[in-house]
């Protein structure tokens, strides 16, 4: 029994979750699976924020083109978000504001500062994010992305773009201007641009009623340690036959299919000898872009700021051992990470909302 195999099988015995399946490989090719417990290494499985990594890439193709700018303003194809408003103060009304002092460029996107995202205090923002149904939470998304995008637009900024970093918000904003860009749904276009060529054939924004069967149940954590069902297996709103709406959304993947984006990102940006990701993006995507003084303590989870910054859709180890590691987790206890130096990846995948059982799991991999 390999390493990761016994952690695996010991951390589904202990209640971190139903089923686990991960992997370990490199940029040369070894690729090491595991599972265990009652999630099956094809399952195609909700990733939530993991799409983050995968929407930013999409996003540097396209820089590297020529086709968008990282400093262009985005209501060139966002006039929603002209002429921005931003809160006097965290807590001010949402009617209590003044002019920002300039646009939302595509860069205050990628590194989240565009002054939209989750807002973790009770404020009077908060409560209108959630009455307007935009308010960052375990549910998914209802509104369409026009209509999500709108709803969003007539709130104010927390603070002004470039000032302080939100998580969350700013990528389903970038979801909604690549479509617009490209002229089509972002799912089309990642299809054709990023996935296919990658070999990504199950990932996508919805799994197809097709292969309904292969998405499994999510859940979370019961106050006696047990799990409770929040969403169904093979149904629901993961479950679709189109998806046009979706640009704003999160993906739908495999452990097979995000192993090949990580190995791709562990090789230098390049895929079976051709360069997906321009080496001097994928440089500035791993490195912290966050500047000091928009690291709000207040903006994140406590400490998080304390060894780790933001790059471009991924978090950035600063200090200790494996400074310079970079990926992303989502909500339901799926995990992303690449070293650049050794060239070594893992991917892990549970369904099940990230608590203390989960994060320890991740933490164990991590260290492997």
């Amino acid at each position: 029994m390999s390493d990761l195999t016994d952690l695996v099988d010991r951390h589904v015995r202990e209640g971190a979750a139903p089923g686990i399946v991960a992997a370990l490989g490199d940029a040369g090719g070894h690729l090491e699976v595991a599972a265990a417990g009652d999630l099956d290494p094809d399952a195609v499985v909700r990733i939530q924020s993991m799409t983050k990594p995968v929407v930013a890439v999409a996003a540097l193709r396209l820089v590297a083109r020529g086709r968008l700018g990282l400093d262009d303003p985005v209501d060139r194809w966002l006039p929603e978000l002209a002429d921005r408003r931003v809160l006097r103060h965290s807590h001010a009304a949402v009617d209590d504001t003044v002019d920002a002092e300039g646009p939302i460029t595509v860069r205050h996107l990628l590194t989240c500062t565009s002054g939209y995202g989750m807002v973790l205090d009770d404020s009077p923002l908060r409560r209108a994010m959630a009455d307007a149904g935009v308010e960052a939470g375990p549910e998914p998304v209802t509104l369409a992305a026009d209509a999500w995008l709108a709803a969003l637009a007539r709130l104010p900024l927390v603070a002004p773009p470039g000032r302080t970093w939100r998580y969350h918000h700013s990528f389903g904003v970038l979801g909604v201007l690549l479509s617009r860009l490209v002229g089509r749904p972002l799912g089309e276009h990642l299809r054709e641009d990023l996935l296919d060529p990658l070999g990504m054939t199950d990932t996508g924004y919805a799994v197809p009623p097709a292969h309904a069967h292969r998405l499994p149940a999510a859940y979370r954590r019961s106050e006696d340690g047990g799990f409770v069902q929040v969403e169904p297996a093979g149904a629901g709103h993961y479950v679709a036959g189109q998806t046009a709406d979706r640009s704003h959304d999160e993906l739908v993947s495999t452990l097979a299919d995000y192993a090949v984006f990580a190995r791709m990102l562990a090789a230098g940006g390049v895929h079976e000898g051709a360069q997906v990701v321009d080496p001097e993006l994928l440089l500035a995507l791993r490195t912290d872009q966050v500047p000091a003084g928009a690291k709000d303590p207040a903006g994140f989870f406590p400490g998080f700021w304390e060894s780790t910054g933001w790059g471009y859709g991924v978090g950035v180890e600063l200090v200790g051992e494996h400074a310079g590691r970079f990926g992303w987790s989502g909500g339901l206890g799926t995990d992303v990470w690449v070293d650049p130096t050794t060239g070594r990846y893992a991917v892990l995948l549970t369904q099940v909302e990230l608590g203390p059982a989960a994060s320890g799991f991740l933490a164990d991999v991590q260290r492997l």
